[in-house]
């Protein structure tokens, strides 16, 4: 399947639509663990502006806030900054790209994405954009999944699926972001004009009651996780969360599962 850069973003806008009024109850305890590290790693402080790409409901330019930053958010689903509109009104929310950002050369201090730049067709415009936008000694943080190997909770499903479904049944588009390893982000950002580039590994823990939750809050709260869950016949699924529940049972902890999750920050200057 060739890469439609178009057939990605209808994608991903589709289901961010969809998704965005349960993303809190359901995925956002996985993505807010690392909004802290993600901000250190950008120097988020009093006085700094800042612009949170693909901002969803607001987390992050919240906690931003928090700390005294000047926050924006920006997002290309309605529906998402309807939420972060009505969870936080005192950030400015902006409706726009992050592959062409409406804000002028230079405008901000900080520019971060939390788990959001893979999600665009092409991350590496995505980065040369937030270069454009930063100031001279700026910094850009995004944060991205760690490989399944690494990161329990999407291990579990993917096993799974390989064991007791179709892990290619779903028909979402190709991504063409290519950021899926530390090496292959820390070149991303040295291609879009990054300097003094690192990446850093970040772990949380993850709770759910049983896997039939684990399943329901990845099925309601991401993209192409959710389709390929989706694309799943009915009848496999019960021995999907059975499997998933029993390769679990070392994470039971007394009122559920604690899953370790991990995910990698990749940190850049402009020169």
């Amino acid at each position: 399947m060739p890469f439609d850069p178009e057939a990605v973003r209808a994608f991903e806008h589709g289901r961010w639509q969809r998704a965005a009024t349960v993303y809190e109850a359901t995925f956002a305890s996985a993505t807010r663990p690392f909004i802290d590290a993600l901000l250190d790693a950008a120097d988020v402080a009093r006085g700094v502006r800042l612009l949170d790409i693909a901002c969803g409901p607001g987390f992050v330019a919240s906690q931003a806030r928090e700390r005294g930053a000047d926050a924006t958010g920006l997002d290309f689903s309605p529906a998402m900054l309807a939420v972060a509109a009505a969870r936080d009104d005192a950030i400015r929310l902006d409706h726009g790209d992050a592959e062409m950002l409406p804000y002028a050369d230079q405008a901000f201090d900080a520019a971060v994405s939390n788990f959001g730049i893979h999600h665009v067709p092409r991350p590496t415009l995505a980065l040369a954009e937030a270069h454009r936008v930063l100031r001279d000694g700026g910094r850009v943080a995004f944060s991205f999944w760690a490989e399944p190997s690494e990161n329990i909770a999407w291990r579990l499903l993917f096993d799974a699926v390989a064991r007791h479904g179709n892990p290619t049944a779903s028909d979402a588009p190709r991504p063409g972001g290519g950021l899926n390893t530390a090496v292959q982000c820390e070149d991303a950002l040295r291609h879009a004009g990054f300097v003094d580039c690192t990446t850093v590994p970040v772990r949380a823990t993850w709770h759910h009651t049983n896997a039939a939750a684990l399943v329901a809050a990845l099925r309601a709260g991401t993209a192409r996780m959710a389709a390929m869950i989706e694309a799943q016949d009915a009848s496999a699924m019960p021995a999907i969360i059975a499997d998933i529940e029993a390769a679990a049972s070392c994470y039971r902890s007394g009122d559920g599962i604690a899953l370790p999750i991990a995910a990698v920050i990749a940190a850049g200057v402009k020169h």
